[in-house]
Order: structure tokens, then sequence, then C-alpha cells
């Protein structure tokens, strides 16, 4: 096994992703091939409507594939149970918690489930676990709170912590600076960053700033209208990959200075 393939936490092959029915299908992207390594923090950008949040529930297992292959930790996505997946993949939504009732320690105990029996009673090693992913999103202090006493920066902190705890290899988020203000977009995004570095997980985010996740990721996925391309940050925009988001009539990338300006 090479030293490549021993470090690959998420792999496509000649995915198309999309909707099926009897009669037809829709075809959203095709073609994707990605590969996503240990310790890396990866966004996955594109315009409203161009296919991010199908292509995450493609990755989470949420929809089936409508061709192509997707590996996590080098097994087929198809052939992982449900339980094999909830320790090798966390999800954080954009969906607050069904319940804001709990405090922030029992919310983020939820991601001990997969390890937990059938009672659900923590063990101490699953306690130190929660501590340590307290510690990490830098949110002892708000361990006892409940979760409707928390701002919105905070509660999505939490939900971070929640996936931490639930030890798995590879984190996606969906829109996790969604109704945040720039100060905590950016927070939120270095968090991220931090915890990709420092835990040496695989974090692959979806988001709208894009400018914040050129300047942070390691690697970016890029959704356009013609195909998906995965690469680092640099070398997409070498290639003029960010020139194909949006219609030039109204927004235009400076290759020079890596973001995006409206055309006056």
């Amino acid at each position: 096994m090479t030293k490549t393939a021993q470090h690959t936490i998420l792999k496509t092959k000649n995915l198309t992703i999309g909707y099926a029915s009897k009669k037809q299908q829709t075809v959203i992207a095709s073609g994707i091939d990605i590969n996503l390594r240990q310790g890396e923090l990866v966004g996955l950008v594109g315009a409203n409507g161009i296919g991010k949040s199908t292509l995450l529930r493609t990755l989470t297992k949420v929809q089936e594939p409508l061709s192509g292959s997707v590996f996590i930790n080098n097994k087929l996505l198809s052939e992982t149970t449900h339980l094999e997946l909830s320790k090798r993949l966390s999800v954080v939504l954009t969906e607050q918690p069904a319940s804001k009732n709990l405090t922030v320690f029992e919310l983020i105990a939820l991601g001990r489930q997969p390890y937990t029996n059938w009672v659900g009673k923590l063990s101490g090693n699953d306690s130190a676990i929660i501590e340590k992913a307290l510690t990490q999103t830098n949110i002892k202090s708000l361990k006892n709170k409940k979760c409707f006493e928390l701002s919105d920066g905070q509660l999505q902190k939490v939900m971070i912590a929640r996936a931490l705890a639930q030890d798995t290899s590879l984190i996606i988020l969906d829109e996790p600076t969604t109704h945040l203000d720039m100060y905590h977009k950016a927070y939120i995004l270095k968090l991220l960053k931090t915890l990709a570095k420092d835990t040496n997980k695989t974090i692959l985010f979806s988001s709208h700033e894009i400018d914040l996740a050129i300047q942070l990721c390691d690697r970016m996925v890029v959704m356009t209208p013609n195909n998906v391309v995965s690469d680092t940050p640099c070398n997409l925009i070498s290639k003029g990959t960010f020139n194909d988001l949006f219609p030039e009539d109204m927004i235009t990338f400076d290759n020079k200075t890596g973001s995006f300006r409206v055309k006056k």
C-alpha cells in the first residue's frame, strides 16, 4: 500500500450525484474525483443551487449516488454499516438541535452514542473525551449552561465539540458559519483550521465565505456549472478556476489579491 493511500480519508471515483425517479434521472454533477487526506481542512464552495448540499448528502450516505463510488478510510461507503459510519464520520448540520433544553455537556455527550452500551451510560473514558472536546473548542466555561442560553456562535462551537467527541477521522459540516457575523465567521473557520492541524482529522465544510476559505484551507473543492475541481487554493487561483464561479457581468475574481470584487 502506498503512503498516499494510507493517508487518504475520503475519496470519490467517477461520482455522479443527483436525483432518480422511476421515470428519469436528474444529474447535478458528474465525473467527481476528489481525494482528501488526513489532517486537511477542505472547503466546498460554489454558487447557490450548484449542488453543494447534494454532494454532502451523497458523501454522508443520506442519499445514493447515481453512479460511481465513495470511499471512507478506503472502504466503500455503500458497504459501510450505519454503526461503522458513525465511528468514521461525524456531521454538523445547519439545523438547530432537537432540544435546546440540554446542557452543553449533555449535547456534546450525544457524540459518544456510537460507543456507549444500549443504556447510554458514559464511562470514564467517554467523560474524558467530552472534557477534551470542551477544551479544544474553548467552551469549558459553558459546560453547564442550557443550549437555549447560547448565542449562535457559541452553539456552533458546541456542535463542533459534539463532532469531536464522536472521535471520527472525518468531520463534515454544512454551512457552519450561517447566521454568524464576520468576526464569528472568521473565528469558526480558524477554529476548524486549528482542529484539523492539532487533531489530524480531515475536516470538510461547505461555505459561501469563499475569500476566507481561500486564505485558510489546505485544499478546496470548487463546484462550477461545468465541473467539480479539487486542488490547493494557490493552484486553483493559477488555473483561473474561481473566474468561472459567478457571471462576469457582476462579480470578478482578482488573481493578484485572491478575492472577489463587484464590478462598478
